[in-house]
């Protein structure tokens, strides 16, 4: 779509086609800093008044202020100075309620996150002991009198690896900053004409903890993202995207800076880096073991190196979740330090909503994920897999109501829990509700009425949140459930009659299949009667689960693959008025057809308006599992996740049965 047919749309007074065309033309343009682009989104703001879209053209006039092109910057600034004055309250700007007197008033978490000192003790202490008892069931896994000796070089190896990482790693990640993002090291200056209030926020910091200025960086993309990493806190580096700047007001960009300091100063990089040390000597112990298992050697030293082995993978396991949870702590203690810090805990509640709101829009121009997202996701400020749910609800209005009750899945729903225990970062709702306590105990009113949001969580029905749950639970290891049900039959059944060996081997597989059949008629239900709805009526759900699909119908825009840096994805991204959701394609012929799919088919479908059916999930990030996609030109695309259940689930029941009948 060209830019020219645009502005003859807006001419000829075709206004809603002068959107779409000016859109379209913005979302497939290679290069954002050409004349043409900025032409086409100083129209685009036209556009959208003409056809009452004023919240929309807010948010495009706030991002072209922070434009490089000083023309621009003055023109959006008169933009927004007629916009404020036909609409003095655009819905698309959350009401602020103020900020505290003064800053570095101490906050009581009440529990929230726990003790941070308790649990990076706690975390390293139990690490550490894994480790020593690995060790020591090591020494005696031989007949010999001394420890394996390549087990010692290997841990040593790990162990100066690890440290000379520490030390290096801020060097070698600065080198693949500028290699991947092209990272800009800049002075406080520019920080401070970006946003007075954090220069003044990281000076004061900097002061009162005796600690140097970290080293600034900003990567030039719009996507709004936040992160810091180094070895030590006077070695620590800062850097935040320009879209932390394109999306946020100086307070609330202020806050996200605080966030980052609290993680410098509680010296986060390097508890995690020592954490994250003592789990990989684990998995060495659990690897070296398994190989001296296999090896020669008395059955009783084979015995006791397969025991050790199997003890080192459980404590990695186990290690693994501590450090997940240790990241989470981390991330709220942060929260709560930037709310003291800056004594504007609302500000931080906000700039989590429209950085989840800033992804999911850059997300809407783009055909494929950012990078920068998914590649500092561990790193950031958020979790840029949370963003769909949250950004969803900002997108369309600032209303609190309708943004709280999309955290209800996050607060209430069990399975928000189940997914959180694999994050890195806290479900949004719950650093909302951290974030909300501060401000009660500051005198101020909350933004996001919490409170509201827990009284309606606690008139929720439990038994169908919690007998969903864990009989979901039981329908994710259906498989494993039939194949050992079978197998416990069939051993009681050949032990009665000496000639029903076939029993044993072959009811196991019986059980397997029919295990798999009925996980896939619950994970993909009869979809015939599928209501039509919108993506932010799905995300309101709190009952919704990641297993139990819901079927739905949907109408929007393709705007792109789902698949990071993947350029033959065969997952797409729906947006309609509300917001965005992922589609999950299936080929009827498996990975290869998904490949093809995605080669050859999705570029053609990308921009087209479609009508999808598919079974809804929640999980951290929500997505649909596609059905039947049918585009305005009549294209047709189907797809077939029961199709591999039936066909797998079928066979394990006909070869089982195969086996039955063997003597």
């Amino acid at each position: 779509m060209s830019l020219q047919s645009g502005l003859e749309a807006y001419q000829e007074k075709r206004y809603q086609d002068a959107v779409e065309f000016l859109e379209e033309f913005c979302r497939t343009c290679d290069d954002r800093t050409s004349s043409d682009y900025l032409t086409a989104q100083m129209w685009l703001v036209k556009a959208y008044r003409a056809t009452g879209q004023n919240e929309r053209a807010f948010e495009l006039c706030n991002q072209l202020i922070s434009c490089y092109n000083e023309e621009v910057r003055n023109w959006a600034q008169q933009a927004l100075q007629t916009l404020a004055a036909k609409n003095p309250t655009p819905s698309s700007a959350i009401q602020k309620t103020g900020r505290a007197a003064t800053a570095g008033v101490k906050l009581a978490m009440g529990g929230v996150g726990g003790s941070l000192v308790l649990a990076s003790g706690v975390t390293l202490s139990l690490l550490f002991g894994m480790v020593l008892v690995l060790m020591l069931g090591v020494v005696f896994i031989s007949s010999s009198d001394t420890p394996t000796n390549g087990f010692a070089i290997a841990v040593a190896i790990t162990l100066v690896f690890n440290t000379a990482m520490f030390f290096l790693s801020p060097f070698l990640m600065d080198l693949t900053q500028n290699w991947l993002y092209k990272t800009r090291w800049v002075d406080m200056s520019e920080i401070e004409i970006k946003s007075p209030e954090t220069a003044r926020v990281i000076r004061r910091v900097c002061q009162q903890k005796n600690l140097k200025i970290p080293k600034v960086g900003i990567i030039d993309d719009e996507n709004p993202t936040a992160f810091t990493y180094g070895s030590l806190p006077n070695t620590a580096r800062l850097v935040v995207s320009q879209g932390l700047f394109t999306y946020l007001d100086d307070e609330e960009i202020a806050t996200v800076y605080a966030h980052e300091l609290g993680h410098i100063v509680h010296w986060d990089f390097a508890v995690m880096t020592v954490a994250s040390t003592l789990v990989q000597i684990c998995y060495l112990v659990y690897t070296t073991a398994n190989r001296l298992g296999r090896g020669g050697g008395s059955s009783k030293a084979k015995d006791a190196a397969q025991s050790a082995a199997m003890v080192a993978y459980v404590f990695y396991l186990v290690g693994t979740y501590l450090v997940l949870y240790l990241s989470r702590t981390r991330e709220y203690f942060a929260d709560h330090f930037a709310a003291e810090t800056t004594g504007n805990p609302n500000a931080l509640s906000r700039a989590l909503v429209k950085i989840a709101y800033g992804i999911l829009e850059e997300g809407s121009r783009s055909q494929e994920p950012s990078r920068l997202i998914e590649g500092t996701r561990a790193l950031g400020i958020y979790d840029p897999k949370a963003a769909a749910s949250t950004g969803t609800a900002y997108r369309i209005a600032s209303n609190p109501e309708k943004i709280g009750r999309v955290f209800l899945w996050d607060m209430f729903n069990p399975w928000g829990w189940w997914m959180e225990l694999n994050s890195t970062h806290p479900l949004t709702g719950k650093r909302v509700r951290a974030l909300s306590t501060y401000a009660e105990q500051l005198g101020l009113p909350t933004e996001f009425d919490m409170g509201r949001v827990i009284g309606e969580g606690k008139n929720l029905s439990k038994s169908k949140l919690y007998g969903s749950f864990f009989l979901d639970l039981v329908l994710y290891g259906a498989e494993t459930i039939g194949f050992f049900a079978g197998l416990v039959m069939g051993f009681v059944l050949a032990a009665s009659h000496t000639a029903a060996t076939g029993m044993a081997m072959g009811l196991p597989f019986v059980g397997l299949g029919i295990g798999v059949i009925v996980k896939a008629f619950i994970m993909y239900p009869n979809y015939n009667q599928a209501p039509a709805t919108d993506v932010l009526t799905l995300m309101s759900d709190p009952y919704a689960s990641p297993l139990r699909g819901q079927p739905a119908k949907l109408e929007g825009t393709l705007i792109g693959r789902g698949d990071a840096g993947y350029k033959f994805g065969s997952d797409l991204k729906i947006q309609d008025r509300s917001g965005m959701l992922y589609l999950h394609y299936a080929s009827r012929f498996g990975p290869i057809g998904n490949f093809l799919f995605g080669m050859k088919r999705v570029n053609s479908l990308i921009g087209a308006e479609v009508k999808s059916v598919g079974w809804f999930r929640r999980g951290v990030a929500p997505w649909m599992d596609l059905i039947q996609l049918e585009s305005d030109n009549g294209t047709v695309v189907n797809s077939y996740h029961r199709f591999w259940s039936f066909v797998f689930g079928g066979g394990m029941i006909l070869f089982g049965l195969f086996l039955l009948v063997l003597k």
